[in-house]
């Protein structure tokens, strides 16, 4: 069965877009997330219009471009699992270019913004890699735009979870406007499998039931976390990479558990 919150990447398109998620396609306010593929020599651009844009190299290198600045050659890793991400920071009303020097995938993440803060560089030193959880909880967290830097109301992060581990466990959710206890964040979960085959699972679901939907994502696939509690299980010998891109009116990450599994820890 084909569900409305699990979206399937595809064949290039005349944008090179791989995967598009607008507003408008998934019900919601704030995030806008696309994937681009480039070839060596390949070129592509764009303008934030409106919003504040967090660009990431999920693999490959290219020279960037953007709001009046030229950030040279960036990246240094060919695929998702093998190093730190390079990314770099727009604010509203900024064009962008990419041009490829080797083959790219490069995701464009955005949320409404008004300008406040200058565009800028984030390098692999600035987000580093945390272990969070233990035994088969454990998962290696990358922070490119955490809430303790400079955004307006972005947030971006990559998660690393090791064959037979969980991630985003113990389930939690943020869809409350209820500061400081929770915050009201839209998510999506870009997911890429190490083998490029198999398959993550994934659930989303709210305590009362109207919402509880479990998914088989395969590389490549988006997952839209509009409510509720969001788990996510990676089969043994699969390893799974996601970037995360949350937004919402409050840029501050407060989260509730499923008090089912609370007693466990983070």
């Amino acid at each position: 069965m084909s569900s409305e919150l699990r979206v399937h990447s595809h064949a290039r398109d005349e944008a090179k877009r791989t995967v598009k998620i607008t507003p408008q396609s998934a019900g919601w306010k704030f995030i806008d997330f696309e994937v681009r593929r480039l070839e060596p020599g390949e070129s592509t651009e764009g303008n934030t219009e409106g919003t504040e844009a967090c660009l990431v190299l999920v693999s490959g290198k290219a020279r960037i471009a953007g709001a009046g600045q030229d950030f040279g050659l960036m990246g240094e890793r060919m695929n998702p699992f093998d190093g730190l991400p390079w990314s770099v920071y727009l604010p509203p009303r900024s064009t962008w270019t990419i041009e490829a020097e080797t083959p790219v995938e490069v995701a464009i993440c955005r949320s409404p913004a008004t300008g406040k803060f200058p565009a800028r560089a984030i390098l692999p030193d600035e987000v580093g890699e945390v272990a969070r959880g233990e035994g088969t909880n454990q998962r290696f967290i990358r922070n490119i735009l955490p809430d303790n830097a400079p955004g307006e109301t972005l947030l971006v992060v990559e998660v690393i979870t090791p064959g037979g581990h969980w991630s985003s466990y113990p389930p939690h959710k943020h869809d409350t406007d209820d500061f400081p206890n929770e915050t009201y964040l839209e998510e999506t979960y870009y997911h890429r499998l190490k083998r490029g085959s198999g398959f993550a699972l994934q659930r989303v679901y709210t305590k009362d039931g109207s919402l509880d939907e479990t998914m088989a994502v395969s590389d490549g696939d988006v997952v839209l976390v509009p409510r509720g509690y969001h788990p996510v299980g990676a089969p043994h010998g699969f390893d799974l990479y996601y970037l995360n891109v949350m937004a919402g009116p409050r840029r501050v990450w407060k989260f509730s558990m499923d008090p089912d599994q609370a007693h466990l820890p983070y």
